[in-house]
């Protein structure tokens, strides 16, 4: 979405300013996170330029891939702020990985070379994990190792096919009553 070239890149720098280039045209992503976790009213700007860029783009690949001749029977998509972009009514189903506070934080700061600082506001720019597990459909610790993980995900998505792939686990208002783990 943010490719040089590519029409939100041209908003963020409209917004944002050229200054959140690299010297290879590439968006500068720690500059521009760095300006959006520390000033609310910047990561809203950026919120209202990206999100409908990339509804617009999950809409697209989801009619493309349901227009195929043989469809999957399931389409994952890894969606950090679907409740704060407004995604939900597009999915049939929500599935939460979560882990605990300080284990998000641990991980933040490995993958992204984030300071504790860093990590937290990146954190608390999202909504709080319970509110997530409240609006979930399946619940799946992520403490556990890779190979456990591994597991619960496909025994999910093995119970989820056999039930038909729809409202497995849902109430008739669409999300679950209670998130199973």
């Amino acid at each position: 979405m943010v490719r040089p070239g590519e029409p939100a890149l041209r908003a963020l720098l409209e917004a944002f300013g050229e200054s959140m280039l690299r010297p290879d045209g590439a968006l500068d992503r720690r500059r521009l996170a760095e300006l959006v976790f520390s000033d609310p009213s910047a990561r809203r700007r950026l919120e209202a330029i990206l999100h409908p860029a990339i509804l617009a783009e999950m809409r697209q690949r989801l009619e493309s891939l349901r227009r195929q001749p043989e469809p999957p029977p399931v389409v994952i998509a890894v969606l950090p702020l679907l409740f704060e972009a407004g995604c939900e009514p597009m999915v049939d189903g929500v599935l939460v990985v979560a882990a605990s506070r300080e284990e998000q934080i641990r991980r933040l700061m490995a993958r992204d070379r984030l300071s504790r600082e860093e990590a937290l506001k990146r954190l608390e720019a999202q909504w709080p994990l319970a509110e997530k597990i409240a609006h979930a459909d399946w619940v799946i610790d992520s403490e556990a190792d890779a190979e456990t993980l591994d597991v619960r995900i496909r025994e999910l998505l093995a119970a989820w096919l056999t039930a038909g792939g729809e409202g497995a686990g849902q109430t008739q208002e669409g999300r679950a009553a209670r998130p199973a783990n």
